[in-house]
């Protein structure tokens, strides 16, 4: 079972990919089953972007509720893609997933565009593309070290874990959903509100409203809405444009 989070498709695609390739599943785990149940010899992957050089919200809970019965030949990994370092995703999930009795075999990494548009610019296609055409390379020597069962944390360019005690605080601050504001393009479709992975938007009045204090910080609102009508905080993502990856059905 190759268990992934995304917003906007890097991490759905990279799931695909290896689920492929190992003749398995790739599961969102927005509202899934913490419960999973492996045959005999299969894997649990974990596929997770980066956000603040550390695993976000969503995936933390996951992992701190997940429980794997079934297989006696267990091999589990996580892969973690990034725009500047994976920070200390994997031993992060390491320490969480010891927490369940369940062994962190091995982590990987994949660089490939961020969607942190406050701070990376996306709006010239082409060099998005550039960047997804190097990261095939890379998936597929993370494909071919999880077959024959590769151990240890070979994410690339991370950092040690106690790098969380400056992370935390900083994306603690960036989740507060105050940053967000909607222009008057908006047209009310709601899809926002429907993909909201920790449902912290609902649509009042034909507009979409944040009822939570925070949210996951995934900006799929920002980058799904079809008039690019929301926004965030220092007004750079509406010069910094929209992603999705262009292999994913997100």
């Amino acid at each position: 079972m190759i268990c992934y989070f995304s917003a906007t498709g890097n991490c759905q695609y990279v799931a695909g990919r290896i689920a492929a390739a190992l003749g398995d599943t790739a599961m969102s785990i927005t509202g899934a089953d913490t419960d999973i149940s492996l045959s005999e010899g299969e894997v649990f992957g974990i596929v997770t972007p980066t956000y603040y050089w550390e695993l976000p919200g969503p995936v933390r809970e996951f992992l701190s509720e997940v429980t794997l019965s079934g297989s006696r030949n267990r091999y589990s990994f996580l892969v973690a893609t990034y725009g500047t370092t994976p920070g200390c995703c994997g031993e992060d999930a390491r320490r969480i997933l010891a927490g369940r009795n369940i062994a962190l075999n091995a982590s990987f990494s994949v660089k490939m565009p961020d969607n942190w548009t406050p701070i990376f610019d996306l709006s010239d296609p082409e060099k998005t593309a550039k960047q997804n055409q190097a990261a095939e390379g890379t998936i597929a020597d993370v494909i071919s070290r999880i077959q024959t069962r590769q151990t240890g944390n070979h994410t690339e360019r991370r950092l040690p874990y106690a790098v969380r005690a400056i992370t935390d605080p900083l994306l603690n601050s960036k989740r507060k959903t105050k940053n967000f504001y909607v222009e008057d393009t908006c047209i009310g479709c709601g899809l926002c509100a429907k993909k909201c992975p920790v449902q912290a938007i609902e649509m009042q009045n034909g507009k979409p409203i944040w009822v939570k204090t925070r949210c996951a910080l995934c900006l799929g609102c920002l980058h799904r809405c079809p008039k690019f009508a929301i926004q965030y905080g220092n007004g750079k993502t509406k010069l910094h444009g929209q992603y999705r990856n262009p292999h994913a059905s997100i």
